[in-house]
């Protein structure tokens, strides 16, 4: 099935696209900004999710990059803080929402390097699956940005309350490897067999009973 844009908005997009049978995959699109989160892309998680009926998907970017993170360019230093809150308070929030709404299983296939909120993003997913070269990180610090409780919260759950001072405290990159022994990610496959093994896991994943599947997510 050919790609679909999730919204046709100016900035960045969400492309829609169904690989398999019951499996879609959605890319972000960015790619002048890195990937970046811009309202156009989390709007169109918020109002793409609800309209699939996928038994499986898949959450990656387009090319080498997953996610920068949010779309903070634009800001001025004076500022940035208080914009950057009503970002994370209304279009990524509801965004993060709409995955975790998801009746069925969700996997991110991180392609390339998951920053900051594209991070928070894959964490939404119910399981991640990293290409080998890329590298992971929290850098709110290093902005000089306070992180909210959620999202540091869902850290916590994932990899433990040590590992999540690491992140956010220190804010340098971890690679793949290290990520898949914190528990941070499922797996790590070669690039070129990323998509690949991530399409093959949603396949299987799509043929297991959905009525069981949604279940057990919930």
């Amino acid at each position: 099935m050919a790609p679909d844009e999730g919204l046709a908005e100016p900035g960045g997009r969400l492309l829609v696209e169904e690989p398999a049978p019951h499996v879609a995959r959605l890319t972000i699109s960015n790619p002048g900004k890195r990937g970046a989160l811009d309202h156009a892309i989390l709007d169109a998680f918020s109002t793409t999710l609800p309209r699939l009926e996928a038994r499986c998907l898949i959450v990656t970017g387009e090319g080498s990059t997953f996610s920068a993170g949010y779309d903070i360019g634009h800001l001025s230093s004076e500022g940035r803080a208080e914009d950057a809150e009503k970002l994370v308070a209304h279009p990524f929030a509801a965004a993060l929402e709409a995955l975790d709404a998801y009746p069925y299983p969700t996997i991110a296939a991180l392609n390339g390097h998951a920053i900051g909120g594209g991070l928070e993003l894959a964490l939404a997913c119910d399981m991640r699956i990293a290409a080998s070269t890329i590298a992971l990180a929290m850098p709110p610090a290093k902005l000089g940005l306070i992180y909210s409780h959620t999202g540091i919260r869902k850290f916590i759950e994932t990899v433990g309350a040590p590992r999540t001072r690491e992140l956010f405290l220190v804010g340098r990159r971890i690679d793949a490897r290290v990520a898949r022994d914190w528990g941070l990610v499922n797996a790590v496959a070669e690039p070129e067999r990323l998509a690949g093994q991530t399409l093959a896991l949603a396949e299987e994943i799509a043929a297991n009973a959905p009525l069981a599947q949604a279940g057990n997510k919930r």
